[in-house]
C-alpha cells in the first residue's frame, strides 16, 4: 500500500501522525503543503471523496487573518479557491491511502482504513 501524508512538518497533529504511523511500521512520503505546494487536481480529487466543509480548517490562525469577506458564508467554490491559495486552510493532515482518504488524526480510525487492526 502506498501512503501519502500531507501536511506541515511544524503541525503537532501532523507530528503526531508521522509518529504514529512509524511507530505502526507504515512507511509513507510526505508531501509539505507550504514546500511542495498542493495542485487544483490533487484538492479536486479530494473534495470528490470529502466534503469541503470536512476539509476546511476554520480552527486555525489562517482563517481567523483572512478578511471578514471570505470567512461570512463560506461556498464550495470560494473555499476550494481558499484552501488552494492558502494550503494550510485544509485540515491536516491528509492522508492517502490509495483506497481512502484519511482527514484528521484519529488512530482508532486509521487502523482500520490501514488495515492494522
Amino acid at each position: 500500500m502506498s501512503i501519502k501524508l500531507y501536511g506541515i512538518p511544524n503541525c503537532d497533529t501532523v507530528k503526531k501522525a508521522r509518529s504514529w504511523l512509524t511507530t505502526q511500521g507504515v512507511e509513507y512520503a510526505f508531501h509539505d503543503f507550504r514546500k511542495d505546494g498542493l495542485t487544483q487536481a490533487q484538492l479536486q480529487g479530494w473534495l470528490q471523496q470529502a466534503d469541503w466543509k470536512v476539509l476546511l480548517n476554520t480552527r486555525g490562525t489562517t482563517w481567523r487573518k483572512l478578511p471578514d469577506s471570505d470567512r461570512v458564508e463560506p461556498t464550495a467554490q470560494k473555499a476550494q479557491a481558499l484552501m488552494l491559495a492558502h494550503p494550510s486552510l485544509i485540515k491536516r493532515p491528509v492522508v492517502e491511502t490509495g483506497k481512502a482518504l484519511l482527514i484528521s488524526f484519529d488512530p482508532a480510525a486509521w487502523k482500520i482504513a490501514l488495515d492494522l487492526l
